[in-house]
């Protein structure tokens, strides 16, 4: 008999056999299921904190922030240097000849979230060009802050998460009553988690003389090497000159990179147990049909057939396991929104992402922790002597 031929019809045979087995079955399908809900649950955060760092990155945008400042708010710009780094050439001017940047304060301030627990909020000031720096920030309720004055506008993500963030509310930041005169979106990045004032307003209110960082609209994409090299070398400045989509793409990747290896830590774990639930229920299948295996082989039937039937019967469970699991991922998580410390300083929300991309790899996982649990019960189940098996030992 064809070799495809036999598989074919023991695992027929063995897939025909598995409603008689639901315990042991179902040991494998509950697993695989668990083991994939988990790991593409904590892959989705991933893919959405990639997605909300990476989404306001544009090639003919850059961010300047003084050297070896890891993180924005590590950084310190002096006025001089500040206005060394307008005076670059590559940045766009208006009609006016200023240029078209925002040299921003940023402060780490703390306030209350929805459920009553404290939590770190930024607080930016920027400059007057910022809406045409970037022109994704938009009000969408109220109005724009008013320079000079302790107002200031809210991103529709940070409003949804802490208290007291609706327009007309007062709130008290470091001992100081400021007014949310307007909710602004910017197409759900990361600065929607933000508060915004005036730089001035921030740095007189804090008492600070510096920025943390500038950003700037480049003539063209074309303008960043020109625009980067006056800067980098200007020995009376000491900076790092990125493309803001580079700077997203940089801080979200140790995020990521620590969230990716959770995910697959605790993924791993839970599959070394999935793998132990198939190898017994796989042994307890081959084991249950002994005598019908042993006869399959007197009949004619080889043992690489027979082996390769138990590892097909061993992917469709994982597979629906791992269908199972996805699902159950993608309707509890997909497009929901959690809130968790970026990088330790402030607050972000983090939309949960279920894409193709997961699930295809949750369900790869399936079948390969399938595939492991069935090695040994496959090689038993081909080698077994046949006088013994068709005693039923």
């Amino acid at each position: 008999m064809h070799v495809l031929k036999q598989i074919l019809a023991i695992t027929r045979l063995n897939l025909r056999s598995v409603p008689l087995r639901p315990g042991s079955s179902s040991v494998v399908v509950i697993g695989i299921a668990c083991v994939v809900g988990v790991l593409v649950s904590v892959l989705a955060m991933v893919t959405g904190l990639a997605q909300i760092m990476t989404s306001s990155g544009r090639p003919d945008r850059a961010i300047v922030m003084g050297t070896g400042s890891s993180f924005e708010i590590l950084s310190n710009l002096s006025r001089d240097a500040t206005q060394t780094i307008l005076d670059a050439p590559g940045i766009r001017r208006s009609a006016d000849a200023k240029p078209v940047a925002s040299a921003d304060a940023l402060a780490i301030v703390r306030t209350v979230l929805n459920d009553g627990n404290a939590a770190n909020v930024p607080l930016r000031g920027v400059g007057p060009a910022i809406f045409t720096v970037r022109p994704e920030l938009r009000v969408v309720e109220g109005r724009a802050f008013e320079p000079a004055v302790r107002e200031l506008i809210v991103g529709r993500s940070a409003q949804r998460q802490f208290r007291g963030m609706q327009v007309g509310s007062r709130i008290t930041l470091r001992g100081a009553d400021w007014t949310v005169v307007g909710v602004f979106e910017s197409k759900g990045d990361q600065h929607e988690a933000e508060l915004i004032t005036g730089a001035e307003t921030l740095q007189s209110a804090f008492q600070r003389n510096a920025f943390q960082s500038v950003t700037v609209q480049l003539q063209s994409a074309e303008s960043f090497p020109e625009f980067k090299a006056s800067l980098t070398g200007n020995p009376a400045l000491a900076v790092d000159v990125l493309r803001e989509s580079d700077y997203n793409q940089q801080q979200s990747q140790s995020v990521t990179q620590v969230l990716a290896a959770v995910a697959y830590l605790v993924g791993g774990i839970m599959a070394l147990g999935a793998v132990l639930g198939a190898l017994n229920s796989m042994y307890t299948a081959v084991s249950g049909r002994t005598v019908e295996i042993a006869t399959l082989r007197v009949l004619g039937f080889g043992a690489m057939p027979i082996a390769i039937s138990v590892f097909a019967e061993a992917l469709v469970l994982a597979l629906v396991g791992g269908v199972i699991g996805a699902s159950l991922a993608w309707l509890a998580f997909n497009g929901h929104v959690i809130s968790t410390n970026g990088a330790g300083v402030n607050q972000l929300a983090v939309p949960l992402i279920v894409g193709p991309r997961t699930v295809t790899l949750g369900i790869l996982w399936a079948c390969v922790i399938g595939m492991i649990g069935a090695c040994f019960p496959a090689m038993h189940a081909a080698r077994a002597p046949l006088a013994a098996a068709l005693r039923g030992n």
